[in-house]
């Protein structure tokens, strides 16, 4: 008697949902903005034909779940795209707002403002507004005149506008002068502000800046060098209030009320909701949340508990309610992460058991693997980089955090509400996190792989990945040809993004007011700079983009002065401008004239512009918004995300 024929993938419709809804909103938004590619659709393309192969009545339902949630995500994308674009319009406006988060930088004070209103009236969305003190708190509710600018949307590659518009920030300004009217009732918003106020009145700033940045994901007040170390050594979830952190206190509050047997699941996602609330409800925190709340359930009514299924119920959730979360290195971080376990975890760790591993060892090799596996595209695209110590710290950090994060929210919270013991109650969190502090200053971790971009590979990696583990079914001849194939296929993507191109290949990118653009041909690379981009904008597109030195630096617009200040600090052989002038730099790095030449790479100066000749063609990058004549290419304001290739008189959009 043969064999039933098993379907390649199990019937999960709120798998099948989850997917069709990231498929409809995650097109949408890049097709709305202008960053489509057709590897975006890869992975979706793969499922669907793996869906196929299955009974015509489960084929059919499966087909008809991805469509329809993939029909609402889109939808759901478009209309919160709609009312981001109804925004106020720029102008003088008073206005009132509750702020919900802070950041003190050298007397001055960054606030996201929520439950705006604008000389009067209602606004959706938040904003982000600069205020000339340092006394704002979370939960302040503050009136100001000021000139209100909506934030653009992110369309080709603006990071700063894109990280405004998945976070609803769609107004900034800057305020002279404003007014504490009063206190938000939120209790979450107030307890946050309590608990700022009592970290930074009793820890030193570094201390207080860890703390506080491991309560409520706030990082903005963490020394700016142990902040980019954690990054670089692969630990900075532990900052950003991950799922880690829930699944901790979860898992200690079921610990606690555990004597009321299977509704301890009751207060301990009670509690849970509340420190989520407290941390503003942050993707992670709520992807967590979710998955503790189905966990819990599950389990006080004897139900089989399906980790896949739970992530889609909370990624379903989420992009329902909040579809440009997509957008977020957050979300596809916190949920490559535990697809990554998902898919991946049992599997590595039953083949290390049976090297002779410890189990505890294998559990944790195989864990960290996993989540790697699923989130290194994601870490190379978004950040440029990817940590050679991740693997190492986490093994340490993980056990740790438990050690230090509950006795510091235990502690923390108790500060807030009673501040005249805040001293006493902070001694012991104070001394652990001197203890972190002190690790890391006398330890380098900033060792990364970096200086490559993945272009149509990371889209080849994630989707290999998931076809290749054992929740899809193939026989084993079958797999091992599809990993050869898919390991052919991410070796040429690198190749071909990075290695075999040419003629002139040119790169724009821009972030808020600052614009560059990375030219490279196969023996030459120039990064040409306008004055209002800021040095690390600079140094994280040549992190992603490009590890080697640069030839030159070009600076263009109005104040050269600026851009060479900022080119000074960058890994390149001489800075170009215009006129010379004694820039008290070392002799021979900026050199000024109209023309200059860089291998086969000829620029000239015409005025506040920059023109390039190669290949055939001329390139004008004028960062300004007026479009100018007398080129065959022209960079402009509002070309960041663009990218092209010049050869033999011909330029292709790439």
């Amino acid at each position: 008697m043969s064999k039933p024929r098993l379907p390649r993938i199990n019937f999960r419709p709120v798998l099948f949902a989850a997917l069709g809804c990231l498929c409809g909103v995650y097109l949408y938004l890049r097709i709305a903005f202008g960053g489509f590619a057709p590897s975006d659709a890869l992975f979706f393309a793969a499922f669907l034909c793996l869906a196929l192969v299955r009974g015509k009545k489960e084929c059919l339902a499966a087909v008809l779940i991805f469509l329809c949630f993939a029909g609402a995500g889109a939808g759901l994308a478009h209309w919160e795209k709609l009312r981001s674009q109804n925004a106020a319009a720029d102008g003088v406006y008073v206005v009132a707002g509750t702020v919900q988060s802070v950041s003190v930088r050298y007397g001055e004070t960054q606030a996201v403002l929520v439950s705006l209103t604008l000389d009067g009236e209602e606004a959706a969305g938040k904003m982000q507004v600069t205020l000339p003190s340092e006394t704002v708190r979370p939960a302040d509710i503050l009136s100001f005149a000021a000139l209100v600018e909506r934030s653009p949307l992110p369309v080709r590659g603006d990071a700063a506008a894109q990280s405004a518009y998945a976070n609803g920030v769609r107004y900034t300004a800057t305020a002279e002068a404003f007014r504490v009217t009063g206190r938000a009732g939120d209790i979450f918003l107030r307890l946050n502000g309590d608990l700022y106020d009592a970290l930074y009145q009793t820890l030193p700033p570094d201390e207080a800046g860890v703390a506080y940045a491991l309560l409520v994901g706030n990082s903005k007040g963490m020394d700016a060098s142990f902040l980019e170390e954690s990054r670089t050594g692969g630990i900075a979830h532990a900052f950003a209030v991950s799922g880690l952190h829930i699944g901790i206190l979860y898992g200690a509050a079921m610990l606690l009320f555990r004597p009321l047997r299977r509704f301890a699941f009751l207060p301990a996602i009670a509690l849970a909701g509340c420190y989520s609330a407290l941390c503003a409800f942050t993707v992670s925190s709520v992807r967590a949340l979710l998955m503790c709340a189905v966990l819990g359930l599950c389990r006080m009514t004897g139900k089989k508990y399906d980790f896949l299924s739970s992530i889609s119920f909370a990624g379903v959730v989420t992009m329902l309610f909040a579809p440009a979360e997509v957008l977020t290195a957050s979300f596809r971080l916190s949920y490559g992460a535990v697809l990554g376990l998902a898919l991946f975890a049992g599997t590595f760790s039953r083949g290390l058991r049976r090297i002779r591993l410890p189990a505890f060892l294998a559990d944790y090799l195989a864990a960290s693997a996993a989540v790697q596996l699923f989130t290194f595209p994601v870490m190379a695209e978004t950040f440029g980089y990817v940590s050679v110590w991740g693997t190492l710290l986490n093994f340490i950090v993980i056990p740790a955090l438990p050690v230090l994060f509950l006795p510091l929210v235990v502690c923390g919270i108790a500060s807030a509400l009673f501040p005249a013991a805040a001293g006493v109650l902070l001694a012991l969190p104070e001394g652990m996190l001197a203890a972190l502090l002190f690790v890391f200053a006398a330890a380098d971790f900033s060792a990364v792989l970096a200086g490559f971009s993945l272009g149509a590979g990371g889209a080849v990696w994630l989707t290999a990945a998931a076809l290749c583990s054992d929740r899809v079914r193939m026989r084993a001849a079958v797999r091992a040809a599809a990993v050869g194939v898919a390991c052919a296929l991410f070796a040429l993507c690198l190749v071909w993004e990075n290695v075999v191109f040419s003629g002139v290949k040119i790169e724009v990118y821009e972030h808020g007011k600052g614009m560059c653009a990375l030219v490279r041909t196969p023996t030459a690379c120039v990064l040409v700079i306008d004055d209002d981009v800021s040095l690390s904008v600079c140094e994280d597109v040549l992190m992603r983009r490009f590890g080697g030195a640069l030839d030159a630096v070009a600076v263009v617009g109005e104040d050269a002065a600026r851009g060479v200040n900022t080119a000074a600090f960058l890994p390149a052989r001489a800075v170009y401008v215009r006129e010379s002038a004694p820039w008290g730099l070392e002799a021979g790095l900026v050199r000024g004239g109209v023309r200059f030449l860089v291998e086969d790479l000829a620029f000239r100066y015409e005025g506040d512009a920059l023109v390039l000749s190669a290949e055939g063609v001329l390139v004008k990058f004028d960062f300004s918004d007026a479009r100018t004549f007398g080129a065959d290419l022209y960079i402009k304001a509002g070309d960041g995300g663009l990218q092209y290739r010049a050869e033999h008189g011909i330029i292709k959009r790439i």
